[in-house]
């Protein structure tokens, strides 16, 4: 069976660094989100970022423990984003939750093809008539933006040897930017066609990168066209978000 239906994408942002009790929060975020009952969760670890205070995060290849940026993404109804972030909030201490509208189609095994439920709503919508929006939170929800930047791994910065998605962060990081998260996928292909994918016993590949940059839409809006000056072929998508910031008390 397809079902249809309009719900909400809920996504922390944080450090595999920050626990809870004695396991990484981003793991009990998941399991919470079983316990919770919700319909999935999925747990995405970055490999170089920009933290909230302006520092930078890197793996090493040969570091044995090494901090990094970790997105959590859940999506559900409403009221089920609600009973998560009751749990969560109160041990989230450090990070950013953004909530935003995601249009689903959900794949169910056990029945037939044919069958099809669909809530007849329009894809495009504005903010204010997205389920996202009356979701209740512990902290009052900023409007922002959602920026992602889709590039290869072997973009360069132009006129450097230098990684572009590494620009991209430092150059956010000189902005005051909240945050910068880069995501390395296993597989992909860009506009010429050409298919890149994870090989074991490669040294190099050509793999696609997403950077994601969460910020009100000013700020977004006044560095585009920074992106303008760094991405010569790629993708950039810019979705309207809630935001919810939390600070450690080192951080004010």
């Amino acid at each position: 069976m397809k079902v249809e239906a309009e719900q909400v994408l809920c996504r922390f942002q944080l450090s595999n660094f920050i626990r809870h009790g004695m396991q990484p929060l981003y793991e009990w975020i998941v399991e919470t989100a079983h316990r919770d009952g919700l319909q999935g969760a999925t747990a995405l670890k970055g490999f170089y970022g920009l933290r909230p205070d302006g520092s930078i995060l890197e793996a090493h290849t040969w570091a044995v423990s090494q901090e990094l940026p970790v997105i959590v993404e859940v999506v559900d109804e409403a009221a089920r984003i609600e009973l998560l972030l009751a749990h969560v909030e109160p041990s989230f201490r450090e990070g950013v939750i953004t909530l935003e509208r995601a249009h689903v189609l959900l794949y169910r095994a056990g029945t037939r093809e044919s069958e099809r439920v669909s809530t007849g709503r329009n894809i495009i919508a504005t903010t204010a008539n997205t389920v996202a929006t009356g979701v209740r939170t512990m902290r009052v929800p900023e409007n922002g933006v959602l920026l992602r930047i889709f590039i290869g791994e072997s973009d360069r910065e132009p006129g450097r040897d230098r990684p572009l998605y590494e620009a991209i962060v430092r150059r956010a990081r000189a902005a005051h930017l909240a945050g910068a998260t880069v995501l390395r996928g296993p597989m992909g292909f860009g506009r010429h066609s050409r298919m890149h994918a994870a090989k074991l016993l490669e040294l190099s590949t050509d793999l696609p990168i997403v950077i994601e940059i969460v910020d009100a839409e000013e700020k977004i809006n006044a560095f585009l066209p920074t992106v303008d000056e760094l991405v010569t072929e790629g993708l950039v998508t810019l979705e309207a978000v809630r935001i919810v910031r939390y600070v450690s008390p080192d951080q004010l």
